[in-house]
């Protein structure tokens, strides 16, 4: 079994940064390729970023630039750096593990998820 527990959401404007934080317990943690995904009002969820082995990361073209995702195996953290947010980018967002195989950015995938963080970029 795996826990995920997302933080860090919030109101921030247009422009602004802020940086998501998911706690992972539970078995192994360090082999897991880790990924952020989020659902915005009236769409479906969407890849954001993952993060595998050392510091290898993929993100959508969307976020490219903007975001980093980064990962602590010591703390079983993963964390989501967002900066220059635009309104477009709000949604909840929620932090996965991703299965023993499959691909890095198809939810369908990942097997563990957190509760989700509800992130909000005014205009």
């Amino acid at each position: 079994q795996v826990q995920l527990v997302e933080s860090g959401g919030g109101l921030v404007q247009t422009g602004g940064s802020l940086r998501l934080s998911c706690a992972a317990s539970g078995r192994t943690f360090s082999s897991d390729t880790m990924g952020w995904f989020r659902r915005a009002p009236g769409k479906y969820r969407e890849f954001v970023a993952s993060i595998w082995g050392s510091e290898s990361t993929l993100y959508a073209a969307s976020v490219k630039g903007r975001f980093t995702i980064a990962r602590d195996n010591a703390k079983k953290m993963v964390y989501l750096q967002m900066n220059s947010l635009r309104p477009e980018d709000t949604a909840v967002y929620y932090c996965a593990r991703r299965g023993a195989y499959g691909s890095r950015s198809n939810a369908n995938d990942y097997d563990y998820w957190g509760q989700g963080t509800q992130v909000t970029v005014s205009a």
